[in-house]
């Protein structure tokens, strides 16, 4: 048995500089930008968020602007193995994580629990 949950919402811009794209997204969406963590470095920026709530991060790319999630879960490789018998594809490993493609085309990332172990609140998949 494993679990998931939502995690993370990432809004990429394809930018040279991750900053003015992090200010812009704290205006528009009235949060502040949070002092830059580890493994951050000149690509993340985290915007504020209630611990109830899904991460939102701004993320410097070379591909085209768009924003895509993440599921987070104590198990990659048995939510990838899931996600997969549901359709979806792996399309590369980076790091911890995987990058997938929903059968309807959008990107998303199966990572590591972001903050902490998984809460009760998580899905259970056997």
């Amino acid at each position: 048995m494993h679990r998931s949950k939502l995690s993370t919402f990432i809004i990429d811009c394809r930018t040279d500089d991750v900053k003015p794209a992090a200010d812009f997204w704290s205006r528009a969406l009235g949060r502040e930008v949070l002092e830059i963590q580890p493994g951050e470095g000149d690509r993340y920026r985290t915007l504020q968020s209630a611990a109830s709530e899904p991460l939102l991060m701004v993320q410097r790319v070379d591909h085209e602007s768009r924003i895509h999630l993440d599921i987070e879960t104590d198990d990659i490789e048995a939510e990838v193995a899931r996600l997969e018998a549901l359709g979806a594809k792996r399309v590369e490993k980076i790091q911890t994580w995987w990058v997938m493609l929903a059968p309807t085309g959008q990107k998303f990332c199966v990572v590591k629990p972001q903050r902490g172990a998984l809460s009760d609140e998580a899905n259970r998949w056997p």
